[in-house]
């Protein structure tokens, strides 16, 4: 422990960081170690804590929204075309990826037990590394994702398509694996990169984002869809809606516009407008009287309006 450095506690906490892990999981990593290099000192073993004050290196480095580059509703559509003319066998994989938002290791660890044609949704279950290690999904929460009707029938064609294949190659019976390779094994991040969603990007004549952003692609269209954030917090599996509504929640269209516009009609002002409804204090003659109409309630057609200043 006397030899551990403060550089070493920065290699640790940009480790963690660099693997994806939250900052609040990194915050716990850290305070147990930094609690006991206080005990080494009160001890008498050390003179200085080198965890400590380590918080401004936890520090969100910027607004998460800057993070996401998601595809335009016409980037995605050309993508899918490409992929599916260029790279057929992976074309439902990309279509599974846009339509449900699952990480890379959850649609390779995809099994065939793991869908549910008749109620349209999939359980994820696990999340299959390269090398072959198999954890839990992030969060370590098993979850139920809906499926779309095209991706249910491009599921249904793969499996069938899958079963020629086997027999044509003699594998016996299908691979276990949704989303394999030609040889029937699982497929490797690194690698399914650099063979296929590189170069669909230099096909397509498209700019290149990352894997991870057809996920994001997926949450920004539910929400312009006018899907409620707690609907996209299930599906995407986060583990509170403060982090979906920190990502996406600028992506929901018109909503503080909306927010501001129905306290107009709530804050019981008779001067409020809410869209092309205007109501205005004005007079209006009724035979040889003049009233003045206040309030909301608009006239009902047809019946003379009777109103008093009292």
């Amino acid at each position: 422990m006397t030899a551990v450095t403060r550089d070493d506690i920065r290699g640790l906490v940009t480790d963690l960081l660099a693997q994806g892990r939250s900052r609040s999981l990194v915050r716990n990593v850290v305070a147990p170690v930094r609690q006991t290099f206080n005990q080494l000192i009160e001890d008498g073993a050390i003179a200085t804590n080198p965890a400590a004050k380590i918080g401004r290196f936890l520090r969100d480095a910027g607004d998460p929204r800057s993070r996401i580059d998601p595809f335009s509703v016409e980037e995605e559509a050309h993508f899918l075309d490409v992929a599916q003319g260029h790279f057929p066998r992976h074309y439902p994989m990309l279509l599974c990826a846009l339509r449900t938002g699952l990480r890379f290791g959850e649609l390779a660890g995809l099994l065939w037990g793991d869908l549910d044609f008749q109620r349209r949704f999939i359980e994820v279950r696990r999340s299959l590394h390269d090398g072959g290690r198999v954890e839990l999904p992030k969060n370590k929460k098993i979850r139920r994702v809906d499926m779309s009707r095209q991706l249910a029938e491009e599921l249904q064609r793969l499996k069938a398509a899958r079963a020629k294949e086997a027999l044509a190659k003699g594998w016996g019976q299908i691979p276990e694996w949704i989303f394999c390779n030609e040889d029937g094994k699982p497929l490797w991040k690194s690698d399914f990169e650099r063979r296929v969603f590189h170069k669909i990007f230099s096909k397509a004549g498209l700019r290149r984002i990352r894997f991870h952003d057809l996920r994001h692609t997926f949450a920004s269209r539910l929400l312009q869809n006018g899907e409620s954030p707690a609907y996209v917090k299930e599906q995407m599996g986060h583990h509170s809606i403060k982090v979906t509504v920190d990502i996406y929640g600028h992506l929901v269209p018109g909503s503080n516009r909306e927010a501001v516009d129905r306290l107009d009609v709530t804050g019981r002002n008779p001067r409020a407008t809410s869209g092309a409804d205007q109501i205005e204090d004005r007079a209006v003659s009724i035979g040889e009287e003049m009233v003045e109409l206040r309030g909301f309630e608009p006239l009902t057609p047809r019946l003379p309006a009777l109103c008093s200043p009292n």
